[in-house]
């Protein structure tokens, strides 16, 4: 069918500056509709009486799932008026709520905006002119941000009072395969966040790559995780992936590492999906006999330090799957599992992608040689009315802003990110390495390590840190990090500057927001 809106058609970058997209090997149709195969398949395919959706006070099957679906879809189409290519804001929490509202605007053929939760008005008014959003859907407890800022807000209690009246069944809007059906945008470590826009194939392309070859998920499996489901991250690993194979999934209002580990024990979870942060918090919190029932962890978002990945290895014997993943890509295209796995190495590219590490010119480097990293697959980055789409495909090759080296066996090693590449007394030095060695320290909980001005050298390594409970920051304490670094790592890379802080600045994501410490510092 033709869309009736066609703002984000029209806001899609010239096809000239797409990267090449590898789709033919999946085999998509032509016409399709993300929501009716995640969904509606799984209904047909035999589990319609089997738990979707777990929280503490409800549990949702999918056939459940599928009513409320529809009876949303009807509300947005028949009450809100809206027509296929009009974005929909949602703002919540992790609920079978947000999910089903998710779900219910990609089926009646409109765009789904999910925003993080701890947004503040200022962001979200941003968005909402961005992608020129007309209507939002929104938890009643999170309405304060919103109020005014929409051009029609409504309430979650008003959606499902509205859809409790509506006949069952709704026949989902036919859209085409590569119609806008998500536009996400970038958590913002680097600055201001970009509206990606991504398609109804995409949405399944993550699960029919990095999911189905490297997470491997049983339709008995019960998926938990911290990210957000407004986070691509959170939206496979504890939505779609699930879903495409009929699993369960539990959903989290808050994805502290306490909270999680609680409701790992709780909820018997086979599948985590946290960051590395969560993965050394919650070791330090106690695992033994908590998380027996556990058979797989994925670790994003962060480079996971490879004393992380050891510790919890020897703690749980579960080698933490690791992947490297962009908002601009949709989810991981770089991971191992199992047996292919290499601490200290991301992995290799994920089957359907292909992955090299170029030089400025995009000619290829030769193995241990750090360059950028260039990605192309199924997915790739589509901006919306952005000219930093230039920055990010050449050549018909995604530009993640990864420094990475290649070895001789095809494992991409994680070095930093472009930016955070420090260059001082002509030394080239990764402030992840550095990280990772300090993390190593008893009395290091999380760290970052940035560049900082200094008159003589132009910059230096300065480390911030947190230090764990009940140690206190000292002159003393910042000599015996510089010197346990020195021991551990190339003398010259150990941070000349220590300042302790109680918190790291942080995306709600998880992710560091280290151009908030460069900013500081320069």
């Amino acid at each position: 069918m033709t869309l009736v809106d066609t703002f984000a058609r029209d806001g899609l970058p010239p096809r000239e500056q797409w990267p090449d997209l590898l789709i033919e090997p999946l085999g998509y149709p032509a016409q399709l509709n993300c929501a009716v195969a995640l969904l509606d398949d799984t209904i047909r395919a035999g589990h319609r009486d089997r738990p979707a959706f777990i929280t503490d006070s409800e549990t949702l099957t999918y056939g459940e799932l599928g009513a409320k679906v529809d009876a949303i879809c009807r509300v947005l189409v028949e009450d809100l008026g809206l027509v296929s290519g009009n974005r929909v804001l949602l703002r919540a929490p992790n609920t079978p709520m947000m999910v089903a509202c998710w779900l219910a605007v990609a089926k009646a053929g409109c765009i789904v905006v999910a925003t993080m939760p701890l947004l503040r008005r200022k962001e979200l008014q941003e968005i909402i002119a961005h992608a020129s959003i007309g209507v939002a859907l929104c938890d009643d407890r999170l309405l304060d941000e919103l109020e005014g800022a929409c051009e029609r807000l409504v309430r979650f209690s008003e959606v499902e009072e509205r859809a409790a009246a509506k006949p069952a069944g709704f026949e989902a809007y036919e859209t085409e395969a590569d119609d806008v059906v998500l536009i996400a945008y970038t958590s913002g470590t680097s600055g201001r966040p970009k509206g990606t826009m991504h398609f109804h194939r995409d949405v399944l392309a993550m699960c029919d790559t990095f999911s189905r070859e490297i997470v491997r998920p049983r339709s008995d499996d019960i998926f938990i995780g911290s990210p957000p489901i407004a986070f691509t991250f959170g939206l496979g690993g504890i939505v779609t992936f699930p879903m495409r194979v009929g699993a369960a999934s539990v959903l989290l209002e808050q994805g502290a590492p306490d909270k999680l580990l609680e409701a790992i024990e709780r909820h018997g979870a086979t599948v985590c999906f946290t960051a590395p942060t969560a993965y050394r918090r919650m070791l330090a919190l106690g695992v033994d006999g908590r998380i027996s029932t556990l058979r797989r962890c994925i670790s994003a978002g962060e480079t996971l330090p490879r004393p992380v990945w050891e510790a919890w290895h020897k703690a749980t014997g579960i080698a933490i799957i690791d992947g490297i993943g962009a908002t601009e890509m949709i989810h991981v295209f770089i991971s191992a599992a199992d047996d292919d796995i290499r601490p200290g190495a991301t992995g290799r590219a994920v089957p359907g992608y292909e992955a090299r590490v170029v030089d400025d010119e995009m000619n290829d480097l030769g193995p241990g040689v750090v360059g950028r990293l260039a990605v192309r697959g199924p997915t790739g980055c589509r901006y919306l009315n952005d000219v930093r789409q230039l920055d990010y495909v050449r050549d018909g090759w995604n530009i993640t802003g990864d420094a990475y080296l290649v070895d001789e066996d095809g494992y991409f090693h994680y070095q930093a990110r472009t930016d955070d590449m420090i260059v001082t007394g002509g030394y080239n030095i990764a402030g992840p390495e550095v990280e990772e060695a300090l993390i190593m320290h008893e009395a290091v909980l999380e760290c970052a390590v940035v560049a900082a001005h200094d008159d003589e050298r132009g910059s230096i390594v300065k480390a911030f840190v947190v230090l764990g409970p009940g140690l206190e920051p000292s002159d003393t304490m910042a000599r015996e990090l510089q010197d346990f670094v020195k021991a551990t790592i190339a003398p010259y890379k150990y941070p000349r500057a220590v300042e302790f802080i109680d918190s790291l600045p942080r995306t709600e994501t998880g992710k560091v927001r280290r151009f908030v410490l460069r900013e500081r510092e320069a």
